[in-house]
């Protein structure tokens, strides 16, 4: 008898975790725009085509990052905290 085992993507866990310590893990190619657009489409979201991710120096704290991103459809910002769910508020 053979037995099925389930192997969970380092990439998946990294995202379902927030990434280790709140940053975004680039993990088998993956850019912050694709892994932050996959997190907020996880909570609901709409990002149909991640254009570009930027970090926003001015707002990030170590364990909190903060960044715009750009959609094809809309602009968010996304506050990142480590174990937590990101905070993402739409921009006009």
């Amino acid at each position: 008898m053979t037995s099925l085992r389930l192997t969970i993507p380092l990439f998946t866990v990294l995202l379902l975790a927030g990434g280790p310590l709140g940053f975004v893990a680039n993990v088998a190619g993956q850019t912050p725009k694709d892994t932050i657009a996959a997190q907020i489409r996880t909570q609901g979201f709409a990002c149909d085509k991640a254009q570009r991710a930027v970090r926003d120096a001015k707002l990030s704290k170590p364990d909190h990052d903060v960044w715009v991103l750009t959609c094809n459809n809309a602009t968010y910002r996304v506050s990142r905290y480590p174990d937590m769910a990101a905070k993402v508020e739409r921009l006009p």
